[in-house]
């Protein structure tokens, strides 16, 4: 295992700058060295170029770091937290570029290049709650497919966690799910308790790996796609052929196109069968 670096605890760190988690930025600092480090060895950060959202105080930083990242490309809107990761930046020279701006608007393509980043990367973040699915379907639906990062390596409540790998059938599956599973693969590394965060949150979190599929799992434009899963769960307890007449009127023959029977609830529906359902709509809308 790599040696650790000098720096300061994080603790002393937090204290030395006065940081204090901000509820209003959905904030959680990450402390356990330990668990930070399993978190970038499972993100497979050795000679890795990794993109980071909301670092903070820097403990997935200096794992990543640790761990043998070639690079880590922080962005952290928190301008309070920016000494400190400048002083991580200084005990690995080279190794760590600090973007200090809000994720949700970064175009994330144009930044590496930017940066003289080609080829994908890899994401590894401790998300901020309050923005972590946002975030996450940003990253699910890039208009170019590849897209810029080759894996994902994220923190989320673990309820979130559980929707983004549910099955059909189950109550956690969702439009969240069919858009997870439609051109990505899933799965739910380890839980995190609570008492591993400063605040400690109100939920378990869970880490999940993430890794974008060559094609999709079945041919669909994006933009229907999320037309016809937003339409269907949008009113998750009634039948297709209710639910659908957000979209249009007449819904039986647009289920009858997709091979879909009209009284079947979306959370039945495979990933398969919304695809088909999207490539309905295309030809009625």
């Amino acid at each position: 295992m790599p040696e650790p670096d000098n720096l300061p605890p994080l603790r002393a760190v937090i204290a030395a700058h006065g940081l204090s988690a901000k509820k209003s930025l959905g904030q959680n600092f990450l402390l356990d060295l330990n668990l930070t480090r399993r978190i970038a060895r499972a993100a497979g950060s050795q000679g890795a170029v990794v993109y980071e959202v909301g670092p903070g105080p820097g403990g997935l930083t200096r794992a990543l770091l640790a761990e043998g990242a070639a690079r880590v490309i922080a962005v952290e809107r928190d301008a309070r937290c920016l000494d400190a990761l400048a002083e991580i930046s200084a005990a690995y020279p080279g190794r760590l570029t600090i973007v200090p701006a809000d994720a949700m608007a970064v175009d994330e393509a144009k930044l590496l290049a930017e940066h003289d980043t080609t080829g994908p990367v890899r994401i590894a973040a401790n998300l901020p709650y309050n923005i972590g699915t946002a975030l996450l379907v940003k990253w699910l639906t890039s208009a170019i497919w590849p897209p810029f990062w080759r894996s994902l390596t994220l923190m989320f409540q673990r309820e979130v966690a559980d929707r983004i790998v549910a099955k059909p059938g189950t109550s956690a599956y969702g439009r969240l799910s069919v858009l997870a599973q439609w051109r990505a693969q899933s799965k739910i590394l380890f839980d995190v308790s609570r008492s591993a965060f400063v605040p400690p949150p109100k939920v378990t979190s869970a880490v999940l790996h993430i890794e974008p599929l060559a094609v999709p799992v079945a041919p669909a434009e994006l933009r229907d796609l999320e037309t016809v899963t937003a339409a269907a769960f949008g009113q998750r307890r009634k039948m297709l052929r209710q639910s659908l007449k957000t979209l249009t009127s007449d819904t039986e023959p647009l289920l009858r196109d997709a091979g879909i029977d009209p009284t079947e609830r979306p959370e039945h529906l495979s990933v398969v069968q919304f695809a088909a359902l999207a490539r309905a709509w295309a030809l009625h809308r």
